[in-house]
């Protein structure tokens, strides 16, 4: 067999295999296929090293020494705003309790609790930490933390204490950005 014989043998032996072919127009990708969803690579991976510092605190209750009353407002905003949320002008749509749990699972449950009322588009929020009554004579223990792990958060615009209705010393009203 000569060189040509065996290339056009192989050539019909191809064709007999792939059968009966039908050329494409172009060889761009079909427009009409959705595209895939972005995945926020960024966000997720601010989000872990946001989770991962937060779960690094170390309780020390000297850096962290609050009255009974605790409140922040983000710079840049009015005092008004703080005022308002202080007097109760902003409807709570949710509320988190941390009674007995531990700072680690604390600081978990208000991430996700954060997340979860921010996805739902949820602008005031109560978190009851307790008043620290049962803890040692160190004092309150999850109250400042979540004062500190609210600072942290950027979706948070202010937060103070609750009236005495909902909680007083023992609970937070967070405002939380639209």
């Amino acid at each position: 067999m000569s060189h040509k014989e065996l290339e056009q043998s192989d050539i019909e032996l191809f064709r007999e295999s792939v059968g009966k072919v039908k050329p494409i127009a172009n060889d761009r990708a079909d427009p009409g296929l959705p595209r895939p969803v972005p995945v926020p690579i960024q966000a997720q991976l601010h989000e872990q090293e946001a989770l991962q510092d937060l779960m690094s605190d170390r309780y020390d209750p000297a850096a962290l020494d609050l009255g009974d009353e605790i409140s922040f407002l983000r710079p840049g905003l009015q005092n008004n705003i703080l005022r308002k949320l202080k007097r109760g002008h902003y409807s709570v749509v949710a509320a988190l309790d941390l009674h007995g749990l531990t700072v680690p699972k604390a600081k978990q449950a208000v991430i996700t609790f954060l997340q979860d009322a921010r996805q739902s588009q949820k602008q005031c929020v109560r978190i009851i930490h307790g008043k620290g009554l049962r803890s040692s004579n160190a004092g309150p223990i999850l109250k400042p933390m979540v004062a500190k792990w609210l600072s942290q958060r950027q979706e948070v615009l202010a937060y103070c204490t609750a009236r005495p209705m909902d909680g007083g010393s023992g609970a937070i009203y967070v405002l939380l950005k639209k």
